[in-house]
Formats: structure tokens, C-alpha cells, sequence
């Protein structure tokens, strides 16, 4: 029997992650629909801080009637120095299913390859897939079907940028990521998504009547660093309120969060009435229950 992990929006039919976004809808509006999964164990294995991912799979597996256990590094024999693939075999034998934090996504493919129990991406340095399932919920819940509309991402080509190139042909809409030089995407992804996605230096040719407007922080967790240089290098990509004038009347503003206000971002569009971060960020628990429904 095939195990289903999920490490980038690319590992499930596109009708089954557009049917995790229908049902995270669903599931919010009504939790009693949920799946019991009592007696299911998922196991959380972060080697990076987190907040939204993190509570987000917490309470959804305790809403569906089963419990999770959380491993950081340094609570954990990976923190000394344990073979990835060594943890994933043991941890598997024990728990439903695993949602693995790290840094590289090589260590993901590691985890998951030696895993009996399906694998989710909570965050790699390459994709952060979960995210976009939140966000495709959220955008569809304020505007409908996002098919054939076009979004800005503006700022580094990411995790989270790079998800949103997957997200692009998956959800079927126009993707323009406007990023300082040096900084931009993958380009082995760039050029396999060359009919949907369109790199543009220019912010506000970019945004130009686009339907949702999307940023992330200057410097990722583990690039601290490079802050300063980045800050210079990225100066003229912050997201304002003049930036989104440029956008449809009614366009969106989203960020995975957390956000450095003054930055990526402006405090007066983080707070606007077209802000949709904090609805972005509670549906990241309605659609992590709708993905561990489909792989549990």
C-alpha cells in the first residue's frame, strides 16, 4: 500500500487539494462534521519555532477526538545528533501521522521516504504547502472561485512564494512576483510554471489590477543575519497602502504572519478593512483538519 504524504501541493490530484480547501469551508461552518479520529496519534516534530502551524494542528486534532505530541530538537535524540531517517522509522511505528518543521527539504523527502505513517510539510526552507491551502480557503470564502484571477506576491521568492508558483497551476490563476535581483524563486520552478507565473522588478506593475496582494518577511527564520542586507535590498518592496491603490477596488491583502510591521508591510494595510490576515491565520486550523481527515 502507497502512503499518502504531503510535502508540496504537487503530491495530491489537484480535485483532492481543491476538495481540502471545499471541506476546511465546510468544517467551519459546521466543526460536527469532522471525522473522529479517536485514538489517532499525530506527532509533531518541529525544528523550528512556530505559532499558527503548530496550534493550528493541536486543535484540530483535539476537536476531532484525538490528541497529538509535540518534539522539538532539543527535547528529542535529533538534538543529539540522531539520523533523521532513524527518528522517522521509530516515530512511525507509534503515531497516525507526522507533521515535520525543518530547514532543509531534503530532510523532509529523508523523513517521509522511511516513514510507515503519512508525512506533512509544517514548513521546509523550499515550501510551506499548508499555508496556501489557508489561504486559497480564505480568498475563496471573501471572493469566490480565485480561478483565472491574477495575484502579486511582492517581496522574497520563498517558501512561501514558491508555494504559491504550485498554488498557481493548481488553483488555476495568474501569479506575479515582483523581487529585488538575487532574490527571486527557484528557477527550475519559475520556468516549469512559465504560462501562469510572470516575474516582474517592478512592484506596482506588478500589483496592477490584481485581485490579491501577497507579502512575507524580508529575512525567513534562519536568515537573521542577512537582515540589514536584505532590509536595503528590499526597500522598495514594502507593501502600502499606495501599492494597493494600484490593485482591483476590492483586491485582498494576505501574510502568512508573523509580520514585521514597517518592513514587508505598512501598520495602516495590515489593519485595513481588505486585510485578511487574521482569517488567514484561523484558517490555517480549519484546513490542517480537512488535510489530516483526507491522509488519516
Amino acid at each position: 500500500m502507497t502512503i499518502q504524504h504531503f510535502l508540496t501541493l504537487k503530491d495530491l490530484p489537484v480535485v483532492d487539494i481543491r476538495g481540502i480547501v471545499e471541506r476546511a469551508i465546510e468544517l467551519k461552518n459546521d466543526p460536527n462534521l469532522a471525522a473522529n479520529v479517536s485514538r489517532k496519534t499525530l506527532g509533531l516534530v518541529f525544528e523550528k519555532s512556530s505559532t499558527r502551524t503548530r496550534a493550528a494542528f493541536e486543535v484540530a486534532m483535539t476537536q476531532m477526538g484525538g490528541s497529538s505530541m509535540f518534539l522539538k530538537s532539543s527535547d528529542s535524540q535529533l538534538g543529539r545528533g540522531e539520523p533523521i531517517e532513524d527518528t522517522s522509522r521509530v516515530l512511525s511505528r507509534l503515531v497516525d501521522c507526522i507533521a515535520l518543521r525543518t530547514d532543509k527539504h531534503s530532510k523532509l523527502e529523508n523523513f517521509a521516504e522511511h516513514s510507515r505513517v503519512p508525512v506533512i510539510n509544517a514548513l521546509t526552507d523550499e515550501f510551506h504547502p499548508c499555508q496556501l491551502l489557508a489561504d486559497m480557503q480564505t480568498f475563496i470564502e471573501k471572493r469566490g472561485d480565485i480561478s483565472g484571477r491574477s495575484v502579486a506576491w511582492i517581496g522574497d521568492g520563498n517558501n512561501v512564494c514558491q508555494s504559491y508558483i504550485n498554488a498557481a497551476e493548481v488553483f488555476n490563476f495568474e501569479l506575479r512576483i515582483s523581487c529585488p535581483k538575487g532574490f527571486e524563486p527557484n528557477k527550475n520552478l519559475l520556468s516549469n510554471n512559465a504560462k501562469r507565473v510572470y516575474l516582474n522588478s517592478d512592484p506596482i506593475s506588478a500589483v496592477r489590477g490584481t485581485d490579491l496582494v501577497v507579502t512575507d518577511v524580508w529575512a525567513s527564520m534562519g536568515q537573521e543575519t542577512e537582515q540589514k542586507e536584505r532590509a536595503s535590498a528590499f526597500k522598495n518592496y514594502q507593501v502600502t497602502s499606495e501599492l494597493m491603490s494600484y490593485a482591483n477596488q476590492y483586491a485582498l491583502f494576505m501574510h502568512c504572519l508573523p509580520a514585521h510591521r514597517g518592513e514587508e508591510v505598512s501598520c495602516d494595510v495590515i489593519d485595513a478593512h481588505d486585510s485578511v490576515v487574521w482569517d488567514e491565520a484561523e484558517n490555517r486550523m480549519h484546513s490542517q483538519k480537512a488535510l489530516l481527515e483526507l491522509l488519516i
